[in-house]
């Protein structure tokens, strides 16, 4: 049976931008636990002493923690009831990072979410949003780009 059309992803959504999230606040514990989850066994991640004898503030987020911040925009897509997706299909296809510098505890962060693709493949939908991520001065700090693949029906 073909896939009922008004049950696929809006392509209309692409070059969708959303408002910036709430401000996130790094703090010192969340890097560390995340750290930990993680496996990342820097000193820079963990250890607030050799983090500032290397030049930071306070602890460095291992590469991967934007997700923490960008789960805040890529809400706000799955909740547009005008993207048509269906979190119960969705499965986490790619995770990318541009970075113009580390992650540190004390950054306040907030994420602005644009629809940068929105493709139909063998059935499947293939949305990448790119989250910008940016400190309290407004600064870029990171880009995540994510690419979600909402499975067709069956």
């Amino acid at each position: 049976m073909p896939a009922n059309p008004d049950s696929a992803v809006n392509p209309e959504i692409q070059g969708r931008t959303y408002p910036a999230t709430e401000p996130y606040l790094v703090g010192r514990e969340k890097v560390r636990e995340f750290a930990r989850a993680v496996l990342a066994t820097s000193p820079l991640s963990l250890d607030p002493a050799a983090a500032q004898a290397a030049g930071f503030a306070d602890v460095i987020a291992p590469p991967t923690f934007p997700v923490v911040v960008q789960e805040h925009s890529l809400a706000q897509l799955l909740a547009d009831p005008e993207a048509r997706i269906d979190f119960s299909r969705v499965v986490h296809g790619d995770q990318r990072f541009s970075y113009s510098r580390p992650i540190v505890a004390g950054d306040e962060l907030t994420a602005t979410l644009t629809v940068t693709s929105v493709k139909s493949l063998g059935g499947n939908s293939m949305v990448t949003a790119e989250s910008a991520i940016v400190d309290a001065s407004g600064a870029h700090v990171v880009t995540a780009i994510s690419t979600l693949v909402v499975r067709g029906e069956d």
